[in-house]
């Protein structure tokens, strides 16, 4: 298996420079905030954090291609970075600390892109979590400051804590009967969002969580970050990884009934 330490240390490198430009204009009151094509909001903290990674990028790893999603792809080739530069850009511009950089990087392989490695990096919450394909998923201070993530070992869905991001996704896709089972069937829900409640399900402190609509930006670290946790990350339709347009995250004991209630089968 080849060996990605060197570019999960880059990546902590890109996720360093960025928390820096994140965490300063993080509350400014002279932010600059736009609205994108498809309504969301984009800051130029965003903008900002994903020209300088592209820059670090393109001198330290000039042949690889980078896909972001502020400015799309750039390159071509077996290797691309995928950047998410702000992870919950509406709570980053109202100030909720709840928002990440996700960067990631992906190689070819049968069946498509794969993710090896994964850091994310939410600097407003003091936690950075990050797996390399092969070597585990972590979290902590740095590289040599860290404690090993595992997921739970919870079995029983009416024992399972379960996170989301809100219902109007769900009823857009006509998935809401599905997704209210499955609240009702479980012993604690929460609307955490984001990148977050993955990050929890690696950690075992969640056992379960699910999102209707994604990009691969919001989706290829913490992938990558689940699977090293010995979880798994799917699309509703069950496809590993992250390239369905949604997903569906668990400690692997429940998979298949998570899907079960998405997917309106129980």
């Amino acid at each position: 298996m080849p060996d990605y330490h060197d570019d999960l240390r880059l990546a902590h490198v890109l996720a360093d420079a960025a928390d820096a430009v994140t965490m300063d204009r993080f509350k400014a009151l002279d932010l600059k905030v736009e609205t994108k094509p498809d309504m969301t909001p984009v800051s130029e903290a965003d903008k900002s954090a994903e020209e300088l990674i592209r820059g670090q990028l393109q001198r330290a790893r000039p042949r690889d291609a980078i896909l972001g999603e502020e400015f799309g792809i750039e390159g071509t080739g077996p290797r691309r970075w995928v950047v998410d530069p702000i992870d919950g850009t509406k709570n980053y511009v109202r100030g909720v600390p709840v928002w990440a950089t996700l960067i990631s990087l992906m190689v070819a392989a049968e069946g498509g892109f794969e993710p090896v490695v994964g850091v994310v990096s939410a600097p407003a919450l003091g936690r950075r979590w990050w797996a390399a394909k092969g070597g585990g998923a972590y979290t902590g201070r740095s590289l040599s400051s860290a404690t090993r993530l595992r997921v739970s070992k919870v079995a029983r869905i009416k024992d399972a804590s379960f996170a989301y991001s809100s219902l109007s996704g769900w009823e857009e896709q006509g998935r809401l009967d599905g997704f209210l089972d499955l609240t009702r069937a479980c012993w604690r829900t929460r609307g955490y969002g984001d990148f977050w409640p993955y990050m929890m399900v690696a950690e075992g402190s969640v056992d379960m969580c699910a999102e209707p609509e994604l990009s691969l930006w919001d989706m290829a670290a913490t992938a990558i970050v689940v699977q090293e946790a010995g979880g798994d990350f799917t699309g509703l339709d069950g496809r590993p990884g992250p390239h369905s347009g949604n997903a569906a995250a668990s400690n692997g004991v429940l998979h298949e009934e998570l899907l079960g209630y998405l997917n309106q089968r129980y």
